[in-house]
């Protein structure tokens, strides 16, 4: 089993100006003549944690961590019912990789991150192929509408009791309703006991979606500081009641476009909440990319995911 390099602090950070009001954290730590890397967080809005940078090398990396759009370090804050949301979207967040890869002075850099991170990952590579020199991908989602449906309402057929607590957090929404729009307002709400209702509920199903993996007893969601909890249910529901504002299906269909790119996809079989033939299609889709299935973790992954992680990162370094 892989063990993730020592503790490393950052040697630059600051908080870079993208407009409309928005503030983004970002940081740099490992070797500054090192290849350039960005960890592209999930959720959307979960934020970075200082143990990411622990995934690489930093005798071999130029590391960046950033946080998204109104989470974590960067403001304003979406646990912030007063934070305009209409200023937070995929298009807002590719521009904002964009303007730090300038501000940084990098001309490619390696992707690394997964789940909702995933999804931004692809859609700024698909954009910006020629900035991308690699890209490794765990936990694959593309958040196709068919992607949240079955996660907010077609995983109610594992979880029946749960889902109906769930449903029954967003009154007044029917069975077949839109109950992820219904959490984006109700996150919004200007009464805070409503805000938090509506995130403690949201969180909970987000944690019962994992609870059957080897790592999902934790409760990775509910048991978040409060602001962090508030700012991911928000941003969550705001990101999948627009389908993240991608044209159905589009990552997958395009992923031609990424042969130049090489990519490590790494997909738990047990993983309930993005099952794996999201994964599988891309993979086929995407020419010089290869899947790894790992058959005993899911969703939140383990010591055989990291351990896969690591090696495609390692791998990198020395191209």
């Amino acid at each position: 089993m892989r063990e993730l390099y020592p503790p490393i602090e950052p040697y630059e950070h600051g908080m870079l100006d993208v407009g409309d009001g928005n503030l983004v954290y970002w940081e740099v730590c490992g070797n500054p003549e090192g290849r350039p890397a960005l960890f592209v967080h999930g959720g959307p809005g979960s934020g970075c944690h200082p143990r990411l940078r622990r995934y690489f090398d930093p005798e071999r990396y130029r590391i960046v961590l950033f946080d998204q759009r109104g989470c974590g370090r960067s403001t304003p804050h979406a646990a912030d019912p007063a934070t305009d949301m209409r200023h937070n979207t995929t298009a807002h967040l590719i521009a904002d990789m964009e303007l730090l890869r300038e501000r940084l002075g990098i001309d490619r850099w390696l992707l690394f991150g997964g789940s909702w991170g995933s999804t931004l990952m692809l859609a700024y590579a698909r954009q910006h192929t020629a900035r991308v020199s690699a890209m490794v991908v765990s936990g694959v989602t593309t958040t196709r509408r068919s992607e949240i449906d079955w996660l907010y309402r077609g995983l109610g057929r594992i979880f029946p009791e749960e889902w109906e607590r769930f449903l029954a957090g967003a009154p007044g929404t029917p069975r077949d309703g839109d109950v992820v729009a219904a959490y984006a307002r109700l996150t919004g709400h200007p009464d805070a006991a409503v805000r938090e209702k509506a995130t403690a509920d949201w969180c909970a199903w987000e944690d019962t979606a994992v609870s059957g993996e080897p790592n999902g007893s934790s409760r990775p969601y509910g048991t978040r500081p409060t602001a962090a909890r508030l700012a991911l249910a928000r941003i969550c529901s705001h990101y999948f009641s627009h389908g993240a504002w991608l044209e159905e299906g589009a990552l997958i269909r395009d992923a031609g476009r990424l042969a130049p790119v090489p990519g490590v996809l790494i997909h738990g079989r047990l993983d309930l909440s993005t099952p794996l033939d999201t994964a599988w299609h891309l993979a086929r889709a995407w020419p010089g990319a290869e899947l790894h299935v790992v058959e005993t973790e899911g969703h939140l992954g383990g010591d055989t995911t990291r351990d896969l992680e690591l090696r495609a990162l390692d791998r990198f370094a020395r191209a």
